[in-house]
């Protein structure tokens, strides 16, 4: 028969035993968290994997985690949707390379001003340039936050899931630029994402020059390797941004490790001016 003591020992075990079994669960939890958010970015724009990134986990139909209890700050989508539009080829290089652009987002969460570098990244602005003018980011969603690791804040894909394309590429630029100072991607940066594989399997290719129309905002300073590049700064909504981060992100999809912006954030207009 067992004593009330050996009772109170083996209740106790199995106490323990719970509690490391929920730590390694917990352990393990963060560990694949962190990869995914990692490899998310650095192929951005792989179908599936700002990278482009960019839903999350058990999602309600706005794409939310239906465990998140975060307010959405944002206002409610302009009437309309993605042109979904696409072209055979990068357009013909029309920007003054002398001259400073500016592109305007005005979002679900307000305004979003970006200083375009046409001097080190002129193949870059001019895709913009021409994507915008043809409505291209109009009514698209910013699909990708990231908030452990590396802080951005990914969009330019109509089709909202990280695989949407323009349906040309164009040619990496700027990536020696002197603001990158120690793979550090710092805060107010504007950079490309791409399908950039620095370790491709035997036989295939490094995918680069591989950007399309797919961009991230980079919120906080945030470390990543020297293949994305940067073509603009951010010149004025910060506030929005600082919205858009406090609502926080999903819970990694668990296919692709992605996380959403728990905000609505849709592009309802974006224009590119020469200034």
């Amino acid at each position: 028969m067992v004593s009330q003591e050996q009772r109170r020992r083996q209740l106790a075990r199995e106490k323990l035993e719970r509690q490391q079994q929920r730590k390694a669960a917990a352990r393990s939890k963060t560990q694949k968290r962190n990869a995914a958010i990692a490899g998310g970015i650095v192929l951005a724009l792989v179908a599936g994997l700002v990278v482009a990134a960019v839903g999350f986990f058990d999602s309600d139909d706005n794409g939310k985690d239906k465990k998140d209890t975060a307010a959405d700050p944002c206002a409610r989508p302009a009437p309309g949707t993605p042109s979904g539009q696409t072209w055979k080829k990068e357009p013909k290089l029309t920007v003054d390379k002398s001259a400073d652009y500016t592109m305007e987002l005005a979002t679900t969460c307000g305004d979003i001003t970006i200083g375009l570098d046409a001097k080190n990244a002129p193949h870059t602005v001019n895709s913009f340039n021409f994507l915008a003018g043809k409505g291209y980011f109009d009514h698209t969603k910013c699909h990708r936050l990231t908030d452990q690791g590396i802080y951005v804040l990914q969009c330019g894909d109509p089709k909202g899931d990280g695989t949407g394309t323009p349906g040309y590429t164009i040619p990496d630029e700027n990536l020696k630029d002197p603001k990158l100072k120690g793979n550090v991607y710092p805060a107010g940066t504007i950079a490309m994402a791409n399908r950039y594989n620095p370790q491709p399997p035997k036989g295939e290719s490094k995918n680069e020059d591989s950007g399309g129309s797919q961009f991230f905002i980079v919120y906080q300073d945030s470390e990543l390797p020297p293949y994305y590049t940067p073509f603009g700064t951010l010149k004025g909504g910060e506030d929005v941004l600082k919205k858009i981060t406090k609502a926080g992100a999903t819970a990694p999809d668990p296919q692709t490790g992605n996380t959403a912006p728990i905000a609505t954030v849709v592009i309802n207009k974006a224009t590119v001016k020469r200034s």
